[in-house]
């Protein structure tokens, strides 16, 4: 509107001048004839159109200056990026580069505009496919008919290759036309090397945490699982898919033991160093109990403690070989002290045996005392006898006989003890057993002794049943009686270890030492005021 108006009063000021001009010329002349109208209109005439020229050329030039500046601006623009910046139109023909690109494809001395990819790949052999590929994926976008986004390596001559994230933008006319197109690259060299190196970084610690050949877990601060490997959910079983977010106390089997996890955890968050804290007992999808050896680690990420790995050990077969190396040396030293003191004791308690026989027969005043003294005399005899057992290996003869007769030749030799503390040996005998390779009279002593503490222990009832599996005969004894301490059941079968105010501790030692021999196991299970029950297995072959 601005340029409009400069215009009109252009044309107006100059048709103004020459009719001053032509009036004065008149004043002084006096004469109006066609000339002076001619002139006047051609006057006019030229003040217009010089008007309109001068007014499209100024506006021209301002459009051209307009131009060169924002060509300036662009290419400043695109120079200062430090992305590969490239301007193509509908033909693929190149419009406009940055420096960076045409550094990159080695055409800085090369005229570049309105040739295509396939033209410039003949200035540079090393570039020649990149560049030619690039009309491929030109094509690729135009096709698809929106922007486009893909990862390039472009090689350097020095070996080394760059990353660069591309985005391609197709610009189309109205009709659908091709138009332009708009390449832009980034330079992602760097950042693909720190994801390389940190996908690496995870592949090593993945192998090895998943490959551990130990139960490895994670918690939280709070003591929740957040990721276990294949050797844990090995011994949890099932439960492996409700792990995470369960807390790690949900599988100790022991009290005292979820104390010492928790105790355990917090010296972790306080110290922010990594304890070893012991055994735990673990529970396992059979229902068996793992004693894992557990260290505690703390996870640091930017000096913060986000979290807690355990490391744990499965060291129940090491804990069950210390336990029976430990037996088996206290059963070395009663040996050996057995080996000594059964010679000695046993020729004078024959000879005492001897002298109180000849005077309570001969002596009729003290009978009773000499009953008493007889009686101590057997059960000292039968403790040397039963240290004799433990300090040599007995020769045992090893015949096919039935462990169901077995039982019922001890039931007849036990019954009058068992009606006198009126105790009932109740005998499951429904299953069939099969004949087994055994010593008869040493499981018959097993199976005293073990009747006798349960009669002891004042059972009303003492059921015992017989089952087969796979390989095994496996005989249970139950009982209704006062029950056993758990501190104390796993001291059973220690030499002279007993509860029983006369007891001597090796009833259950021998029996062990049979079963052992028959390569058998045997078991105790007790609760206070409940009962107690022994499993006894026994290889069929």
């Amino acid at each position: 509107m601005i340029k409009h108006n400069n215009l009109l009063i252009y044309i107006l000021l100059g048709i103004a001048v020459f009719l001053l001009f032509d009036f004065c010329l008149l004043f002084f002349v006096q004469q109006l004839n066609g000339i002076a109208i001619i002139q006047f209109i051609l006057s006019v005439i030229f003040i217009v159109f010089s008007g309109i020229m001068l007014h499209f050329f100024i506006a021209a030039r301002k459009k051209s200056d307009g131009l060169d500046e924002d060509q300036q601006r662009l290419q400043t623009l695109i120079n200062s990026m430090v992305d590969f910046v490239n301007f193509k139109d509908g033909n693929g023909r190149w419009i406009e580069a940055n420096d960076f690109g045409r550094r990159l494809f080695e055409l800085e001395h090369v005229d570049y505009k309105g040739k295509k990819d396939s033209e410039l790949a003949n200035y540079t052999s090393f570039y020649n496919e990149a560049l030619l590929y690039c009309e491929v994926s030109d094509e690729e976008t135009w096709k698809k008919g929106h922007i486009t986004r893909c990862e390039e390596k472009i090689p350097l001559p020095d070996g080394e290759i760059k990353t660069f994230d591309t985005i391609k933008v197709p610009l189309f006319h109205e009709d659908g036309s091709r138009r332009a197109l708009v390449v832009i690259g980034r330079d992602i060299t760097e950042r693909v090397k720190a994801e390389k190196r940190l996908s690496d970084s995870q592949q090593q610690y993945k192998s090895l945490f998943d490959y551990n050949p130990d139960p490895v877990f994670m918690m939280d601060l709070h003591g929740n699982i957040t990721n276990v490997n294949p050797k844990f959910r090995n011994i949890t079983g099932p439960f492996h898919n409700q792990l995470s977010g369960a807390c790690i106390s949900d599988f100790i089997a022991d009290t005292e033991d979820r104390i010492n996890l928790k105790r355990s955890i917090d010296q972790v968050k306080e110290s922010k160093a990594g304890i070893t804290s012991g055994d735990f007992r673990f529970n396992s999808v059979n229902d068996e109990v793992f004693l894992l050896s557990c260290t505690f680690v703390p996870i640091l990420i930017d000096g913060e403690m986000a979290g807690i790995i355990g490391y744990a050990k499965d060291v129940t077969a090491i804990r069950e070989t210390e336990a029976i190396l430990r037996k088996t040396e206290k059963l070395s030293v009663v040996g050996e002290l057995a080996a000594s003191v059964a010679h000695e004791v046993r020729n004078p308690l024959t000879s005492l045996k001897g002298f109180v026989q000849l005077l309570k027969d001969n002596e009729t005043q003290y009978q009773n005392y000499y009953s008493i003294m007889l009686s101590e005399l057997d059960r000292i005899n039968q403790i040397v006898s039963e240290l004799l057992v433990l300090a040599k290996p007995q020769e045992s003869h090893f015949k096919k006989h039935n462990l169901i007769q077995l039982l019922r030749d001890v039931n007849t030799l036990l019954e009058p003890e068992a009606a006198y503390y009126s105790s009932e040996l109740l005998i499951n005998a429904k299953n069939s057993v099969p004949p087994i390779s055994c010593e008869a009279n040493g499981l018959k002593q097993v199976f005293i002794n073990i009747i006798k503490n349960s009669i002891e222990a004042s059972s009303r009832h003492i059921w015992i049943d017989f089952n087969t599996k796979g390989g095994w005969v496996i005989m249970t004894i139950k009982d209704d009686g006062c029950g056993i301490e758990e501190d104390r059941v796993r001291h059973l079968g220690e030499p002279f270890y007993s509860s029983k105010e006369k007891g001597t501790g090796l009833g259950l030692t021998v029996s062990y030492r049979i079963i052992e021999a028959h390569k058998g196991k045997m078991t105790f299970q007790s609760e206070i005021g409940k009962g107690t029950e022994v499993q006894i297995c026994l290889p069929i072959h």
